[in-house]
């Protein structure tokens, strides 16, 4: 058995811990103390050879900064997004703090609450070392099927970008836009998340598979979804900080949405869902963002 640090107690955090106690010895921690039997302070966890981090994408700098301290650890990031204030990646946040050969990127459909009453998930573990990557998807569980990638980048795009066209399509049921309209709005953020990750050398077949479409799929056709919830919100006339507080969790697609639009703008891509998004978090009608997009 290998011993596992979970860092990080929300409900993913919650759920791969769980998931990963079938063949291993876990340990969990995070911010706020949880009265489970295998809780541990963060020095204790800190020592494990395989972490496995929750951090959100928006907090991660700054927990890395306060807390991390490298002695060797293989770390897999089981979060996804993309840095509003920077524009920068999570493989280059962490980078900083670890050698990308000890990295690995979690992707593909998950939902915690479906991985904490085991029902078949497939998921891929992405990173440069496939040493590391391999001995990551060897720790989860029978009821979870892993593969591997060395395209780190592609993962960390189709994870982040996925929650955006999320709120879009939550954005649209909350509208009554129709099914003829969700599958549209899918299908065009599925090319527009490749048409992104092209400007970053990411790899087709990630958008193609369960990191990209699957994810995508999943994410953005389900109110067990944060980011769709978000949307719903937007379409009733909410404010973002009033969607944020009723739901009561981390929507990572929210500080994506911005750093997109950064992006987007300082190097000339073309992204019309992923900028409408934007404009309605900034409080642009979803009415007038529907008329844009269709007319565009």
């Amino acid at each position: 058995m290998k011993k596992v640090g979970v860092i990080g107690a929300g409900k993913w955090g919650e759920a791969l811990s769980f998931a990963m106690s079938e063949k291993n010895e876990v340990i969990v921690t995070s911010r706020t103390p949880r009265d489970w039997p295998n809780f541990r302070p963060l020095c204790e966890v800190l020592e494990c050879e395989y972490l496995i981090i929750t951090v959100p994408a928006q907090q991660v700098a700054s927990w890395l900064r306060e807390n991390f301290v490298f002695s060797g650890q293989k770390v897999l990031v089981a979060a996804k997004g993309i840095e509003a204030s920077s524009g920068r990646f999570l493989n280059e946040i962490y980078g900083a703090y670890l050698p990308e050969e000890n990295l690995a990127f979690l992707s593909g459909p998950s939902f915690a609450s479906e991985v904490l009453q085991k029902l078949p998930t497939a998921l891929v573990v992405n990173s440069v070392s496939q040493q590391t990557a391999g001995e990551f998807a060897e720790l989860f569980p029978s009821f979870i099927r892993t593969y591997t990638s060395d395209d780190v980048i592609g993962a960390e795009i189709t994870g982040a970008y996925k929650n955006v066209i999320a709120i879009a399509a939550g954005i649209c049921e909350g509208l009554h836009l129709g099914h003829n309209a969700a599958a549209s709005l899918i299908a065009r953020g599925l090319v527009e998340m490749e048409r992104f990750g092209r400007a970053y050398g990411a790899k087709e077949e990630s958008f193609l598979g369960l990191s990209g479409a699957g994810d995508l799929f999943l994410t953005a056709s389900s109110p067990m979804s944060r980011n769709y919830r978000v949307g719903l919100g937007l379409a009733e006339g909410k404010s973002k900080e009033a969607v944020c507080e009723a739901i009561g969790e981390v929507s990572e697609g929210i500080g994506t949405a911005y750093a997109l639009h950064e992006i987007a703008l300082a190097r000339g891509i073309y992204l019309p869902i992923a900028a409408e998004v934007h404009a309605i978090l900034e409080g642009k009608s979803p009415m007038q963002s529907l008329r844009d997009l269709i007319q565009r």
